[in-house]
C-alpha cells in the first residue's frame, strides 16, 4: 500500500510504502511553533519505505541534529528528521493525501499542552518526547 502526502502548492511531496511505525499527536513549543497550530499529528515511517516526490524539499537544521523539511515555494511543513531518530521520518499527518486516515495512538509532551485545547480521548498520554515510540522501532534499522 501506498501512502502520500503533499504540500498546500502542491509541488512538493512525499510517499512511502507499508503501515506507519506510530502515529501520534505532539504538543511540545517546538511542534506547536513551527505550524502555528495548537498540536501537531505526526507519523512515523521507515526511511527505507520513504521518498519525496515533485520538488525537492527545503531542509532547516532547527537545533543540532534535528532537520525540518519544508515547500520551497509555500512553506508547508513536510516532515522532521532528527540524529537522536535515526532511520526514521516523522510526517505532518496534516499534510497526507487523505488525512482523514490517520489514527493517531498516542500523545507526547503532553505535559505542554495548551490548557484552553481539549482533547478528551482515551489515548495514552506521556508527558515528555519519547526517543522511542511504545512500540518496537526495529523497522527503523
Amino acid at each position: 500500500m501506498t501512502t502520500r502526502g503533499y504540500c498546500l502548492c502542491k509541488a512538493t511531496g512525499w510517499e512511502y510504502e507499508g503501515d506507519p511505525t506510530w502515529s501520534c499527536y505532539c504538543h511540545c513549543d517546538d511542534c506547536r511553533r513551527n505550524c502555528a497550530a495548537p498540536v501537531v499529528a505526526w507519523l512515523g515511517v521507515p526511511l527505507r519505505n520513504f521518498r519525496w516526490v515533485g520538488q525537492a524539499v527545503k531542509t532547516l537544521e532547527s537545533s543540532k541534529g534535528v532537520f525540518r523539511h519544508f515547500c520551497a515555494d509555500c512553506g508547508s511543513p513536510l516532515g522532521f528528521e532528527a540524529d537522536h531518530y535515526a532511520g526514521g521520518m516523522h510526517l505532518y499527518a496534516a499534510s497526507m493525501e487523505r488525512p482523514e486516515d490517520f489514527v493517531p495512538e498516542f500523545h507526547v509532551n503532553f505535559a505542554s499542552k495548551l490548557p484552553w485545547l481539549a482533547m478528551q480521548d482515551d489515548l495514552p498520554k506521556y508527558d515528555t518526547t519519547l526517543l522511542h515510540a511504545p512500540k518496537d522501532l526495529s523497522d527503523y534499522a
